[in-house]
């Protein structure tokens, strides 16, 4: 008997987060703190990472300050620790738009979470400790979303949403997330991801079907910015972790 498949209906949904990791984005205030955010618009491409992430955030504006940051990514175990920061912004005043999302200003992002900074070897923003995973990051490019957007032929003001090229200067792991027999390599098996999908906090299941993909040794993967990342000094006073 063959299965009926099933229909496709036409839908308007106001977000298209299907389901991508959570990323908890530290930055350097002017004064020197520490800011903290959850983002979970973001994809990788071999050592670099790109974030979607509002222009009127403090988070942006420390980036396109002081052009570094920390990309941590929590587990689904810290899920109350990540939800702890919604609806929380560094930005005081808080902006319109995060005013009428019912946002509210809040200093010590990691005092909030529960979640304890570690001095970064690279950058000058600091490492979440409880996050399995840390990537210390320069950026490089950033590029407005829908700024050539047309509405009755009038072009559109300045796009509220930036596209930021990271690369990546440094990784940070928990041992318990990495093969035992292989320096480089995370077990998928061990990582479960902090998943975002439709404003909803999910984690991973099991493995449903090995991969074809996964034949394709690891190391094939290695870029340039691999060996530019071991050229790049820890600044003044940090060591290896």
């Amino acid at each position: 008997m063959t299965q009926e498949i099933p229909a496709h209906s036409a839908i308007e949904p106001g977000i298209l987060y299907f389901g991508t990791p959570v990323v908890l984005v530290s930055t350097e205030n002017e004064d020197g703190t520490a800011n903290l955010a959850p983002i979970s618009s973001v994809f990788w491409l071999g050592w670099r990472a790109v974030l979607g992430i509002a222009r009127s955030s403090r988070t942006t504006e420390n980036l396109l300050r002081t052009g570094e940051a920390v990309l941590n990514l929590p587990s689904a175990a810290l899920a109350p620790e990540v939800d702890r920061l919604a609806l929380t912004t560094g930005s005081d005043p808080v902006p319109p738009g995060k005013q009428r999302r019912g946002y509210f200003h809040v200093g010590d992002k990691f005092g909030r979470a529960g979640l304890t900074p570690v001095a970064s070897e690279t950058v000058g923003a600091p490492r979440v400790a409880e996050c399995p995973v840390a990537m210390e990051v320069v950026i490089e490019e950033t590029h407005p979303v829908g700024a050539s957007v047309r509405a009755a032929g009038v072009p559109a003001g300045p796009s509220g949403i930036l596209a930021v090229e990271a690369r990546v200067q440094r990784v940070f792991v928990h041992d318990e997330i990495r093969v035992a027999d292989k320096e480089n390599h995370i077990d998928p098996d061990a990582w479960r991801p902090l998943i975002m999908s439709f404003q909803q906090l999910y984690g991973l299941g099991p493995r449903v079907h090995p991969s074809t993909l996964a034949r394709i040794p690891e190391e094939r993967y290695r870029g340039p910015d691999i060996d530019r990342a071991r050229e790049t000094p820890a600044k003044d006073g940090a060591s290896a972790a």
